[in-house]
């Protein structure tokens, strides 16, 4: 999986004064969490769009006065009404440890039951929550639908890695084809009219 840098300074007070301060001079307080005690950092907002504001999962290189971390984000708390980033909690690392993570889904192939019998692809999942240890973390699911008839649905079940598993039943709906509206509607038309043109016919012959 990419890894993303985030170059931060270690925060000496944690206080809501000091953490207002940090706020208003465009820096982002965070936590990293680990086996050791929690690290409290500081980085500025920007550095964070392209980990947070991506549909893409990454890992995180955390940079800081005391030392180098390989991290994972944890959790994001956003500002209400402006949408400001307002603090982030990091996970550590460790390559012997299993660690939860949301990958996204890529959908490759092409459905039969979309091109030939006109029906819709319905992506469910647009992310799968994964468990594998840090070396094993794929960077998306490939959901192949070329296999894909109308009414046929992909279960997380035909998705299975030696590298990870999934953190959902093996009956989850990762994506279905499904019959269109429109071709719903063109039946519904094609019935009426022949249901029309029946009593047309049977009238003329009356």
């Amino acid at each position: 999986m990419k890894s993303i840098t985030i170059n931060g300074s270690k925060r000496e007070s944690v206080g809501k004064k000091a953490t207002k301060a940090l706020r208003n001079a465009e820096m982002v307080p965070c936590v990293l969490y680990g086996e050791k005690e929690p690290l409290h950092f500081a980085a500025k907002e920007l550095d964070f769009s392209k980990l947070i504001y991506t549909p893409n999962a990454h890992t995180v290189v955390i940079k800081t006065e005391d030392g180098t971390f390989d991290a994972v984000l944890q959790d994001i708390q956003f500002h209400p009404v402006t949408d400001k980033i307002l603090h982030i909690d990091f996970y550590q690392l460790n390559e012997g440890k299993e660690i939860s993570i949301n990958i996204p889904v890529v959908v490759e192939g092409a459905a039969p039951g979309v091109l030939n019998s006109g029906g819709t692809l319905i992506l469910n999942k647009r992310k799968l929550r994964v468990r594998a240890l840090p070396k094993n973390l794929p960077d998306v699911i490939v959901a192949d639908i070329s296999k894909l008839e109308l009414g046929n649905k992909l279960y997380t079940a035909e998705l299975a890695s030696d590298d990870y598993s999934f953190l959902h039943p093996d009956n989850t709906v990762v994506c279905q084809v499904k019959t269109s509206r429109a071709s719903i509607k063109e039946e519904v038309v094609e019935d009426t009219q022949t249901a029309e043109d029946t009593e047309e016919a049977t009238e003329a012959a009356e």
